[in-house]
């Protein structure tokens, strides 16, 4: 259930222009495809390539790749990773290669971006009601009959929405679908109670168009979450799929899909779906962390499970963002040439880790420099009385939140530990 390869090697022909942020202007200039100027194998230091840039560990990215493959497959789970987080077809042919089910998708635009590069299966974690892309889904169903697309659905009135815009577009094949169960109250979308799932499987059944295959729900929403809480959650969803197989509403289905889990909880996710019982047909235990291909130096840094359970192993921190000082009006402030345009902020600032010395190209702890804020286009940086920074010397960032890093850059160099650009990944938000 691959990514076409042939699409994917044609993301190597685009050319180099200024549409990328941070590439050589000497490569646009030579008439450079992004292929080639990989294979120059620059280095982001002193290979022409202009600040701020973001880049990519390979060593990180190959780690964190094979670290959730291992996991999956020793906790018997089946995987399909957020795709929102990198929207790139490069990550999602790599994580295809390393055993994943399929793609997870939040919005039809991304399930779109998946089809034209040949994923054949892909889990939308939303309730769908536009017609539009509703019809879109019907047309890629009835032309690919190898093609699966799974989908929530979290009320009546969807399933009206829904079955009415296949019905009108001519469906011949049924969209598979499962009932969304609400973290709690006051948490995001999904059915708030036992008796709503059961109404709205009832509306399922009801079309001709709509297949339920299982039920799903994503625990990160569960209202002050913590392992107990979000524990009790999960096994509330287990309990209704239970249920909803001894009414018989899986019938004539090949498997039962119960699917959950985020980038924070996806031990408990694991503790709890290795206790599922036996029900009336196989059960596919679907996963959905995304976040884990990049991991990050903030927010899921202090979230992952592998914290909990170090035994497991650890993600390792695959961004850095590179900005220059470009302005120190005073001792106790300097400003870089970074900023919103460039870095993740929703959840936590950029962290100043290092310096690269615009003198003589030594790195050094960046020890005594934070970030405080950022503009548009500025970094605010404090500094301590004995730190050592100078307009022209570049500042390695680690990044928060890869779930907005990514969308801010549509080609991002992979580089090994030296600083080499060994390739490129294209976005697509």
């Amino acid at each position: 259930m691959g990514v076409t390869s042939d699409a994917v090697q044609r993301l190597a022909q685009e050319p180099v222009t200024h549409r990328f942020k941070a590439l050589p202007p000497d490569a646009e200039a030579a008439g450079l495809t992004v292929g080639a100027l990989a294979a120059e194998r620059r280095s982001v230091f002193d290979g022409g390539f202009t600040t701020p840039l973001l880049a990519l560990s390979a060593e990180s990215l190959d780690h964190n790749l094979a670290l959730l493959e291992t996991y999956a497959e020793r906790h018997s789970l089946a995987f399909a990773p957020h795709g929102k987080t990198s929207m790139s077809p490069q990550l999602f042919e790599r994580q295809l290669a390393r055993g994943a089910w399929g793609i997870t998708a939040a919005v039809p635009h991304q399930a779109r971006v998946y089809r034209a590069y040949g994923i054949q299966r892909i889990f939308l974690a939303n309730e769908v009601v536009d017609a539009a892309a509703l019809r879109w889904i019907a047309g890629e169903l009835d032309a690919d009959p190898d093609f699966r697309m799974v989908v929530y659905v979290d009320s009546v009135r969807g399933v009206e929405l829904m079955d009415e815009a296949l019905r009108t577009a001519g469906a011949s094949r049924p969209l598979d679908v499962v009932v969304e169960l609400g973290a709690g109250e006051g948490a995001r979308t999904g059915v708030r109670t036992v008796a709503e799932c059961g109404e709205v499987a009832d509306a399922v059944a009801a079309t001709g168009t709509l297949r339920l295959v299982g039920v799903a729900g994503y625990e990160g929403e569960v209202p002050q979450a913590d392992g107990e809480r979000v524990r009790t959650w999960l096994r509330q969803l287990v309990s209704l799929a239970r249920e909803f197989d001894l009414r018989r509403r899986f019938d004539g289905v090949d498997e039962i899909v119960i699917s959950a889990g985020g980038s924070a909880w996806f031990d408990a996710v694991a503790e709890v779906f290795a206790q599922i019982p036996e029900l009336s047909r196989p059960v596919l235990k679907l996963l959905r962390s995304g976040a884990y291909v990049s991991h990050d130096d903030g927010h899921y840094k202090e979230l992952t499970p592998f914290n909990r359970v170090p035994e497991e192993g650890s993600l390792q921190p695959a961004f850095r963002l590179w900005a220059q000082v470009v302005s120190r009006p005073t001792p106790a402030q300097a400003f870089i040439n970074a900023g919103k345009r460039d870095a993740a902020y929703d959840l936590h600032l950029p962290e100043a880790q290092v310096v690269r010395s615009a003198r003589d190209g030594k790195i050094r702890p960046a020890d005594g420099i934070a970030v405080t804020g950022l503009s548009d286009q500025h970094g605010w940086l404090t500094t301590d009385a004995g730190a050592r920074l100078e307009v022209g010397d570049w500042v390695g960032l680690g990044m928060s939140h890869p779930c907005t890093i990514f969308d801010k850059w549509q080609l991002i160099p992979v580089v090994d530990a030296d600083g080499t650009v060994v390739e490129f990944v294209r976005t697509f938000f």
